[in-house]
């Protein structure tokens, strides 16, 4: 994780950046705020802005976001009172850290905002033999494709290519292609000159020359705009990029990740893929097994969860018990890793006993895993409760219009997958950008829209 800290290095703030370096933190600092985005725009990238709360935070923000710069901010400072930690989080903060800092708030604060510590985790024999061709691979200059259904893990799996490759101790860079308007996605791969557009008060350095020397991962590449594909595919075949509003192009030495959690061949029949752009990426593919095809994975990858939460935050271990794994095997995992992951999370917040029980997993509307819990007083068999189940529904849906009946079902997708809008997309069968223009259709209309979640709400289930 790249750290850049904003602020006079006092003594508390020194101890915080070296608690921050003993946890992996590469860390670099500046003392205005004017500084940070000057080297943020030289490509001195950085993953966290960790900034004193005298400094204008929201100047900060603003003037990284004006040059099109997203880095998350948290605040810090010695002697700060509550109302100096508010200020800060109303500045855009996402976290306030008091000075002298604490060893577990700094690496909890670290862990959250960078989630880097996402090791390689795997028992089955599908996922090994995927990670046995990675190992292959991974030390060769080849352009690799990752594809697999949301939530599998196919960012892990290219920062772990990446640790493997001869390129390993150079940048780590991820970009996701389908989190960045069209309009802006441009600049961040490729930087920009200064005048290029309003607001482009300086060059900035993009993605490509940040990850130079090392890796570049293009996340969701499926969600790119066709027209943006021919410059990706020059800047591949080429490895020169031009900056927007650039005279000259710019060499770069990188190698090239990506992900889809699409049929790339659908795409290039359907026209909103380049194939000669397919051919350039896809010279090694590995496809990752969705979780419920990987049976082996589950009881490993839910005890490297249990530890990993329990940790974070401050509670003890407690082993899984016998009944809740076997309602854990028993799930289908439609989320995959991601929801297996969150499902713990909230398991180990839940637990009260010495175990985490069968009742403490609990899916994000509250209700237990199938299997799970208190068996009904009668079951009348699974094709009477299909039969009830689809009578109910389609008694709900009388009188209601097409678009009324399209909008209860995307707002009931995403809140069911925690407010993540690719995941509620791939289940929807649209692109990104349609469910985005739905949702600020929605917006408009005065509908409140599911934000994405993480962590409990006082209910006691996923916020």
């Amino acid at each position: 994780m790249r750290l850049l800290v904003v602020g006079r290095l006092s003594g508390q703030l020194a101890t915080a950046v070296k608690m921050a370096m003993a946890h992996g933190a590469k860390v670099q600092h500046v003392e205005r705020g004017d500084q940070a985005t000057e080297q943020l725009r030289r490509g001195q990238g950085a993953d966290l802005l960790m900034v004193d709360y005298r400094v204008d935070i929201a100047a900060l923000i603003s003037a990284n976001e004006n040059e099109r710069i997203h880095v998350p901010v948290v605040a810090c400072g010695v002697d700060a009172d509550a109302v100096d930690a508010a200020n800060a989080i109303r500045a855009g903060a996402k976290e306030f850290i008091p000075l002298p800092p604490e060893a577990d708030l700094i690496a909890a604060v670290l862990s959250a905002v960078a989630d880097d510590e996402r090791p390689m985790i795997s028992a089955d024999p599908s996922m090994k033999h995927v990670i046995q061709l990675a190992d292959q691979v991974a030390r060769s200059e080849a352009s690799i494709l990752i594809t697999g259904e949301s939530g599998v893990g196919k960012e892990v799996m290219a920062r772990y290519l990446h640790a493997g490759s001869k390129r390993a101790e150079r940048p780590f860079i991820s970009v996701n292609c389908a989190a960045i308007p069209d309009n802006l996605l441009e600049s961040e791969l490729f930087g920009h000159e200064k005048g290029a557009f309003t607001g482009a008060l300086a060059r900035r350095i993009g993605k490509f020359e940040e990850a130079d020397g090392g890796t570049l991962l293009l996340d969701e590449i499926s969600e790119m705009d066709v027209r943006l594909q021919a410059k990706l595919l020059r800047a591949i075949q080429e490895r020169v990029i031009d900056r927007v509003g650039g005279t000259k192009p710019v060499p770069v030495d990188i190698r090239i990740i990506a992900t889809s959690n699409r049929d790339l061949a659908k795409s290039v029949a359907d026209g909103s893929f380049r194939e000669d752009l397919l051919y350039r990426l896809n010279v090694v593919n590995l496809r990752l097994p969705a979780l419920r095809e990987r049976p082996g994975d589950v009881a490993v990858l839910a005890e490297h969860f249990v530890k990993k939460y329990a940790a974070a935050n401050g509670v003890p271990v407690r082993p899984i018990s016998a009944d809740a794994r076997r309602a854990l095997q028993a799930h289908r995992w439609n989320g995959n890793v991601r929801e297996l992951e969150n499902a713990m999370h909230r398991a180990v917040l839940l637990a009260t006993g010495p175990e985490i029980d069968v009742d403490a997993i609990r899916l994000p509307d509250g209700q237990p895993l199938a299997g799970g819990g208190s068996a009904p007083a009668f079951d009348a068999g699974p094709a009477a409760r299909a039969a009830s189940t689809a009578d109910a529904v389609s008694r709900a849906f009388v009188g209601q219009t097409v678009a009324q009946m399209e909008k209860t079902l995307i707002l009931d997708t995403l809140s069911h997958c925690l407010g993540n809008r690719t995941h509620a997309a791939n289940i929807l069968g649209i692109s990104i950008r349609t469910l985005r223009n739905k949702l600020n259709e929605y917006a408009d209309e005065g509908t409140t829209i599911p934000a994405p979640q993480s962590g409990v709400a006082a209910s006691g289930y996923a916020a």
